[in-house]
């Protein structure tokens, strides 16, 4: 697209016409499912009634697709992004460049086959907890998203998007074939697998399949023992689900790169089918966290995971990954290079927290298990149920003191770092410059205790990150060792009906 496409005022662009095939497509795919079970199965009569209504359907699909692409135009200027939509009902869309977050990048496979992409211009603003005033073009060539992607995060060009090239960036890491070995210990693989699973599932209901039983099987197994449908239930699981997690991950992952492009963008691209590249300006990056779920950690696996402002807090975890599941110390390593500090702060020795927390987590471990069982040997229940929950004793014990262990802080010449978490364990290196105030707390039993939660205040990522159980004085003197002269003009003393807090500014 050049400014000789442009309609009526300079600058202004239409789509790229090649998405005129691309929707209709997309359409027909999603009906593939229906069609392909249909006609293996056998089930229903008047199959060209059917094929006559997807192509109707289609039919208008492609109608909508045209006057899509007529109505919509584009247009980058020096200052704004601005996009047009409709026909009857007109929409302008309007953000300013220097409100741009993030600038991703993604092509489906019928997207591909034309060498098109969508791109999506977000400012990271949130809304009643959604993302808002989102751009998406959908969808350009592949060359020209290229070209505005790099432009728009590129706030010193004021060129038009066909002037710009893309310079070569220095690799930081790239997918390794060896880390497959930790797709089937991730939770997010096995859960979009049981989402499949239960999509195609309901397809087949939705078609009648589910009234056929294929050589009598469901008769033989609802006639065996009980021990019998549970074996066979488990020696599925134990073949589907690690087969289906490394599908997913290989899908998710291919091509996995993370580079440092020229002018200060870190550039994530990935997948196989759906190609995505997320570009993060690192003048937003305001630290990394390496996270270690249970089954992760079990495998000596981790993920890093990027703390910067326009992600959308949690819901931008996904878009701020910097790396997939891979080993502890790859992963340690990728926050240092990506932070530019050797050794990485992720990686510190970190400073145990006092013994004290580890009995605050024995006791909030265990009472409840211990209530729970008491409760149940009073109720009118078999004695088994209430020996099964004194049996979770041992898992809580287990998990307090896990919980404990995983406690730690430490301060480098540039960033707070802290870790905790139960079960998942968390490791977080926040710029001491991106802390933006502090607040201090201490409930009634911390304050027995002489221990006090300190969270460092940030406008990226979560919003704060916390030392949590330190002693008292020790907290406080992080507070003030961190970021010098930011808590003490603040220290004040009041009582609240949910705890006590010794401190909080912004």
């Amino acid at each position: 697209m050049t400014a000789a496409t442009a309609l009526g005022e300079p600058g202004w662009q239409r789509l790229d016409p090649r998405m005129l095939a691309v929707t209709p497509l997309r359409q027909v795919a999603g009906f593939l499912p229906v069609i392909a079970v249909v006609l293996l199965t056998g089930i229903g009569q008047d199959i060209a009634g059917r094929v006559y209504s997807v192509l109707g359907g289609v039919l208008v699909v492609l109608l909508a697709g045209l006057l899509r692409w007529v109505t919509t135009r584009y247009r980058i200027t020096g200052e704004r992004v601005e996009l047009r939509t409709g026909l009857v009902f007109r929409s302008t869309r309007s953000v300013a460049r220097d409100r741009i977050r993030s600038v991703d990048v993604t092509a489906g496979l019928v997207h591909r086959l034309f060498q098109l992409s969508v791109v999506k211009v977000g400012t990271g603003e949130r809304t009643d907890g959604r993302e808002s005033r989102e751009l998406t073009l959908d969808a350009i060539s592949a060359a020209e998203a290229d070209r505005v992607r790099q432009r728009l995060l590129d706030p010193r060009d004021t060129e038009p998007p066909d002037r710009c090239t893309v310079p070569a960036g220095t690799e930081l890491a790239a997918l390794r074939w060896s880390w497959l070995r930790f797709a089937p210990l991730t939770v997010s693989s096995l859960v979009a697998l049981v989402a499949v699973a239960g999509v195609v599932g309901q397809l087949i209901s939705d078609v009648g399949a589910n009234a056929v039983d294929v050589g009598g099987v469901r008769e033989k197994l609802t006639s065996a023992p009980l021990w019998v449908g549970i074996a066979a239930f488990a020696a599925l699981v134990l073949v589907i689900a690690p087969a289906g997690s490394l599908l997913i991950f290989i899908e998710a992952w291919w091509g996995f790169t993370l580079v440092r492009e020229p002018g200060g963008t870190l550039r994530i691209r990935r997948g196989l089918f759906t190609t995505r590249s997320v570009s993060l300006e690192e003048r937003r990056l305001r630290g990394v966290e390496v996270i270690e779920p249970p089954l992760l950690r079990v495998g000596r696996g981790a993920r890093t995971v990027a703390v910067a402002t326009g992600l959308g807090g949690r819901r931008g975890h996904g878009r701020g990954t910097l790396l997939p599941p891979a080993p502890h110390p790859e992963a340690h390593r990728v926050a240092g290079v990506v932070l530019e500090e050797d050794p990485s702060p992720t990686a510190t020795t970190l400073r145990r927290h006092p013994l004290v927390a580890l009995r605050r987590r024995l006791v909030r471990a265990t009472v409840p298990v211990l209530a729970g069982s008491a409760t149940l040997w009073l109720t009118p229940v078999p004695a088994w149920v209430a020996w099964a929950a004194l049996g979770l004793l041992p898992a809580a014990v287990l998990l307090a003191l896990d919980a404990y262990r995983n406690l730690g802080h430490a301060l480098t010449s540039k960033y707070l770092v802290t870790r905790h978490g139960a079960g998942v364990r968390g490791t977080v290196a926040l710029q001491r410059a991106g802390v933006i105030g502090w607040t201090v707390s201490q409930s009634f039993f911390q304050r027995r205790a002489g221990l006090v939660t300190v969270t460092a205040t940030t406008a990226a990522g979560h919003g704060g990150y916390s030392v949590i159980d330190v002693a008292t004085a020790e907290g406080l003197a992080l507070a003030e060792q961190a970021v010098p002269g930011l808590r003490e003009p603040f220290v004040r003393h009041d009582v609240s009906g949910a705890g006590h807090t010794l401190g909080s500014m912004a």
